[in-house]
């Protein structure tokens, strides 16, 4: 009976240690198919007439990755609030680009990606509130870590380049054109399926 049960306990242990292992990550089959993954990290809004201010960011993606070279990225970002008494806003956004990488050895690549974006600005100028919606472009860098065939850990740069043209907003403010860039860095993680 003890015999039975320390053999049944040693399988059942070696089984769990066989699930648990960590699979090793192939740059060539892994990078291909359907990912998602999430970041969080710290945004800085640069700009004219002092509208800056340092913020969090959230974002959300989805991409599909044709090789370990190319890939096709959309999300969706939330720049949270940022700016000063005087002038503040809060942006969301919409992005589709796409994502070039270069593999630098079994578990770490590298990345570069850019492409469009759309987003919405609420913002309040000397109290006068209105919204604006309009598109801009967006470039970034980052480096990937992959624990396995299925996750990843992201580490990633990205400059987002927006205008918020208030002119409309009060005839009381003159020239009220903010050409703000947003800089966001995040650490993020990826899971491919």
């Amino acid at each position: 009976m003890k015999k039975s049960i320390l053999l049944g306990s040693l399988i059942t242990a070696g089984l769990l240690s066989t699930n648990v292992q960590a699979q090793t990550y192939n740059d060539d089959t892994d990078a291909q198919g359907i990912y998602i993954g999430a970041g969080y990290g710290y945004l800085r809004a640069d700009g004219d007439d002092n509208f800056d201010d340092n913020k969090d960011a959230y974002q959300a993606f989805l991409g599909y990755g044709f090789n370990k070279h190319f890939a096709i990225e959309g999300g969706f970002i939330d720049f949270g609030n940022y700016g000063n008494e005087l002038a503040n806003a809060d942006t969301d956004g919409y992005t589709l680009g796409i994502k070039l990488g270069l593999p630098i050895s079994d578990n770490v690549s590298v990345y570069v990606r850019g492409g469009q974006l759309w987003y919405e600005t609420d913002y309040s100028v000397f109290g006068v509130k209105n919204d604006y919606d309009d598109e801009g472009l967006f470039a970034g860098l980052g480096v990937s870590y992959h624990i396995n065939e299925d996750w990843s850990v992201k580490l990633d740069y990205t400059l987002y380049d927006n205008d918020l043209d208030v002119d409309s907003a009060t005839d009381d403010i003159d020239d009220a054109n903010f050409s703000t860039d947003l800089k966001h860095a995040s650490l993020g993680f990826e899971y491919r399926f």
